[in-house]
């Protein structure tokens, strides 16, 4: 708008009131398109709008010779500004149409006629080869530009999978159940609707270790993660809350569901078994239950948890407690 402007001003000094009038016009209805978005925010209308009257703009430099016919040049602005705004097949369109515009408006005989244009023909084919050499670097600049955008969103995805998720078993990580656990207490604040959460561990682990090697230790806490994830429901949180413990978090569900819940992943891990040459090792986890009670805090759920998972491997191992106010049972 300030070049416009600009131009219009240059128009009145050499005395070219229709051109300066016209310019200034393309002005106002820039300014009058940035107020509506600025107004509605709509960006499909904005954008349309600008790229509309950029190319009249731009086909009206091109026919008037404006500037002595100097302003031609200003075409050059016009591909990357395409490409910028727009997706590459609208680009790609509009400078073909824009590039089939310049070159009949310089070779064809009628054009010539008509509108009498003070250019040389040598300068006509280093405009229109130019001009056609810019707008193939630009769509190659732009392709580049958003297969790198692409392959950075890409990569963004994948370190926001990382920060959230554990990298052996793919469950929620830690801080990531912490978070669900924290939205879910929010929730829980305004609804009054209940919640529950398991804490589950894996029965004499380390022995596992200690006979059979640390990899088959790491197999059998990604078959147990894998249990875990096909006996939830579609809506709850599976985390691997540190080493060969695990976390559920079981919205919408009471005391007497989350035990039912917890009984039912019990028993499918004590079916699971892995291979070790041969022979089928077997485990057995022990699980915690506690259900979010009044306006206890989520440190509070989670050490009751805690209590409850102690609890059931001191009465044997491979078995559900639950926490009571009194105490876990």
């Amino acid at each position: 708008m300030p070049l416009l402007a600009f131009f219009a001003s240059r128009s009145v000094e050499q005395g070219e009131h229709l051109a300066a009038g016209l310019l200034i016009a393309f002005a106002i209805l820039m300014t009058i398109n940035l107020l509506i978005y600025a107004a509605f925010r709509h960006k499909t209308f904005q954008r349309r709008a600008f790229i509309g009257l950029t190319t009249t703009v731009f086909i009206y430099v091109s026919v008037s010779a404006l500037e002595n016919g100097s302003a031609i040049i200003w075409l050059f602005a016009y591909p990357p500004i395409i490409f910028y705004i727009s997706d590459a097949r609208f680009g790609v369109g509009a400078c073909l149409f824009g590039f089939t515009g310049v070159t009949l408006l310089f070779f064809s005989p009628l054009a010539d006629q008509l509108l009498n244009l003070p250019y040389s023909t040598s300068f006509r084919i280093t405009m229109v080869v130019a001009l056609g050499f810019e707008m193939i670097t630009c769509y190659i600049l732009d392709q580049s530009r958003r297969r790198s955008k692409l392959g950075l969103l890409a990569l963004a995805r994948e370190f926001e999978y990382a920060a959230k998720h554990d990298t052996l078993t793919g469950l929620a990580n830690r801080r990531e159940a912490l978070a669900q656990l924290e939205v879910e207490y929010e929730r829980y604040l305004r609804t009054n609707r209940p919640f529950a959460v398991l804490l589950a561990d894996i029965d004499l682990f380390k022995s596992v270790n200690d006979t059979h090697g640390h990899h088959v230790g790491d197999e059998l806490i990604v078959l147990v993660a894998n249990t875990l994830h096909e006996e939830a429901r579609k809506l709850d949180t599976t985390a691997r809350w540190g080493g060969e413990e695990y976390l559920v978090l079981l919205p919408e569900t009471n005391a007497d569901g989350a035990v039912q819940i917890a009984n039912r992943i019990r028993e499918a891990i004590a079916e699971k078994a892995v291979m070790v040459a041969q022979t089928a090792v077997h485990c057995t986890a022990s699980i915690g239950v506690a259900s979010i009670e009044g306006v206890e805090s989520v440190d509070k759920l989670l050490q009751h948890a805690d209590e409850a998972l102690y609890r059931a491997k001191a009465l044997g191992r491979n078995r559900v407690c639950m926490y009571q106010i009194d105490g876990p049972a």
